[in-house]
């Protein structure tokens, strides 16, 4: 396995401190500050770890509050909120340096049988023979400033194909529409668990972007300001993060300087796995 998603593994798994509080290590991915998607992870397993195993995820919803330092450790408060017979509700604070940097609340259910009906899978070009996110940073590397050229093309726990890429040096305006093949880098073990904390993680990658296509921008144009402002996943079916996800993301409104983007998760076979939903700060300086 590589070390990079060795290493998000284990900063999943969280060191418990004292009932109720987990401690999470950082991983810097070549951006100085915490992937918002680690703290999603994160927060989810903190969540978990204080919840009967028979329950399972169903949904999350979080508030990214303050930008946390990828060289420090993040402390999970996880509140204990209820306990019914089908369903159980945590609600967790990340807090680095005495101060919240995100909250949220998750709901866990316990697995019952009941109607089934899902959103057809998209038709489009499946990630055999697409080119990596990686080989696409390394092709545009010579054109990024380089103070960024770091975070630009490290290496990730994910690999990512998107279907369209689009240049974020120099980005044309598209419709608000993008398709991204996910999975972790290596096999990762069976636990169901791991793979949502995984799938999670995965989630905040390649999401607001899609709200600035039509207005032909990305995070790196000069004068952009970006940030996750919430985040909510809701988890259908079962799921290997381990195996080929297509995110499919679509932005039906921007304005007041913010973006919203949804999203869809379908498996290789198109099954609905998981959706996502996000706001984010989109300012021209």
């Amino acid at each position: 396995m590589r070390p990079v998603l060795a290493e998000l593994l284990d900063l999943l798994r969280l060191e418990p401190i004292e009932q109720n509080l987990f401690r999470g290590q950082s991983q810097d991915l070549g951006w100085g500050a915490v992937f918002g998607g680690q703290v999603l992870g994160q927060s989810l397993s903190a969540a978990a770890q204080t919840v009967p195993e028979d329950r399972h995820v169903h949904s999350m919803h979080g508030y990214f509050l303050r930008q946390g330092d990828a060289r420090r450790p993040i402390v999970y408060e996880v509140d204990r909120i209820r306990d019914g017979r089908s369903f159980t509700t945590r609600r967790v604070v990340a807090i680095q340096g005495g101060r919240p940097i995100f909250s949220m609340s998750a709901s866990f259910q316990v697995d019952e049988p009941g109607y089934d009906h899902q959103d057809a899978m998209p038709e489009v070009e499946g990630p055999d023979g697409l080119r990596s996110e990686a080989e696409l940073a390394r092709q545009w590397a010579e054109r990024v400033p380089e103070p960024l050229r770091a975070r630009f093309t490290a290496e990730r726990p994910i690999e990512i194909r998107p279907v369209r890429p689009n240049d974020p040096i120099r980005p044309e305006p598209q419709d608000p529409v993008r398709h991204v093949w996910f999975r972790a880098a290596d096999p990762i073990p069976d636990d169901p668990a791991i793979h949502r904390y995984v799938l999670a993680y995965a989630s905040d990658f390649h999401f607001l972007t899609t709200a600035m296509q039509p207005h032909g921008r990305s995070w790196l144009s000069p004068g952009m300001q970006v940030a996750s402002l919430d985040h909510a996943m809701w988890f259908h079916r079962p799921v290997r993060i381990d195996e080929w996800l297509l995110h499919v993301v679509e932005s039906p409104s921007a304005s007041g300087a913010r973006g919203l983007v949804r999203g869809r998760f379908f498996d290789r076979q198109g099954r609905l796995v998981a959706s996502t939903a996000q706001e984010g700060l989109m300012r021209q300086r």
